[in-house]
């Protein structure tokens, strides 16, 4: 089940960033993000404040999470869109996050399905994401599920340096 995030989630999306992040300092995972810069506890809140962060829950607690709302980061004016898509029709998924204690079980996929819908329900056919050049494991999941990548942009993302940020789009 996929549902808006309330306060008493913020511990259990923290504990799955601060796994990948461990993850990825041992070199069992590449990323692309940096503890302590992004994403944190603190991003989580907001986005829980703002209701914009949903959890997947799964497994008998949080098993994935994203941030889903229409704001498009400043990067997206620099990649070709396929689709030149008013703001208003325009949904995008942010920081998608699997537990690493529950990866290859589908929640991804799930997440993004989840996405989609909620997506349709509020009149955007235009769907748009971003991951880092280096998350090979995102780029396949996403285009497994059909979104397309439009370019890549080289830019400071989310307060990390050197970031390529390889932005999808998909249209349902």
């Amino acid at each position: 089940m996929v549902r808006k995030a309330t306060p008493a989630d913020l511990d259990a999306i923290a504990a799955i960033y601060d796994d990948i992040h461990t993850n990825e300092e041992a070199g069992l995972t590449t990323v692309g993000w940096i503890r302590h810069i992004y994403p944190t506890r603190k991003s989580a809140e907001e986005a829980i404040a703002k209701g914009e962060m949903f959890v997947l829950e799964a497994d008998g607690g949080v098993a994935a999470a994203a941030k889903i709302n229409q704001e498009q980061v400043p990067e997206y004016a620099n990649a070709r869109w396929e689709y030149p898509a008013p703001d208003e029709k325009v949904m995008v998924l942010h920081t998608l996050v699997v537990s690493p204690e529950v990866k290859g079980k589908g929640y991804g996929s799930r997440f993004v399905d989840f996405y989609e819908t909620y997506a349709r329900e509020k009149g955007c056919p235009y769907l748009r994401m971003d991951t880092n050049e280096r998350n090979l494991a995102a780029r396949a999941l996403y285009q497994k599920l059909g979104y397309r990548e439009v370019g890549i942009v080289s830019c400071v993302f989310n307060g990390i340096p050197g970031v390529r940020l390889v932005c999808l789009e998909k249209k349902v």
